[in-house]
């Protein structure tokens, strides 16, 4: 097959366009140009083309990856999900994954952290910040140490119980509501009962 023009993208700064003479046009970065050494009338044999088509498509998924995370942090399955809907192989989304892991743009200790903060920040209990890093595809065995500096549940749940009830005395209705609030932010019955107690108030199960 036979290489009938090459042209810089127009839309992607270090992409160039080789078209073929069948009509296709095969996407690869400069590096690969200078590396497979391609020119305008080049013969490419089936071989050499299999190659250039795998060396792009991976380079290809490394560009969308990285756009993927600059525009907002993810877990590394995250990406990976995002990228095989987006077309990629699991081989290429794995290896794109890989190379930002390498050059420490993809950390999933960090990420989990700064989750599991954001998720206080919004008012979330344990249970929910747990829930929203297996979500995020966060592994499990991050997830003590991304909540272990996190503000006590018991002083955030003191917090908002006296912001709601003003120092007034609850009636049992706005126990109930009040309770399943908070059971709902994903704190724990136990805490939420004992944040009662230091009240002057009894929990019914």
């Amino acid at each position: 097959m036979r290489i009938d023009r090459i042209e810089p993208s127009r839309h992607k700064k270090g992409r160039v366009l080789v078209f073929l003479d069948s009509g296709a046009c095969l996407k690869v970065t400069e590096g690969e140009l200078v590396e497979f050494g391609l020119r305008a009338g080049d013969e490419l044999d089936a071989d050499t083309l299999n190659r250039l088509r795998e060396a792009g498509g991976v380079s290809n998924v490394r560009a969308k990856a990285a756009e993927i995370i600059a525009k907002r942090p993810l877990s590394r399955a995250g990406l990976v999900r995002k990228l095989l809907d987006k077309g990629a192989s699991p081989e290429e989304a794995a290896q794109a994954a890989d190379w930002l892991a390498s050059i420490g743009a993809l950390n999933d200790t960090e990420y989990a952290a700064t989750l599991a903060r954001g998720c206080a920040a919004k008012g979330y209990g344990p249970a929910k910040i747990r829930a929203k890093l297996y979500e995020k595809g966060v592994p499990k065995e991050l997830w003590d140490a991304a909540t272990a500096d996190l503000p006590d549940s018991a002083a955030r749940i003191d917090a908002y119980l006296s912001r709601k009830l003003a120092g007034t005395a609850p009636d049992r209705d706005t126990k109930r509501k009040l309770t399943a609030s908070l059971l709902r932010h994903g704190f724990l019955w136990d805490d939420i009962r004992a944040a009662w107690a230091r009240v002057g108030e009894d929990l019914e199960e």
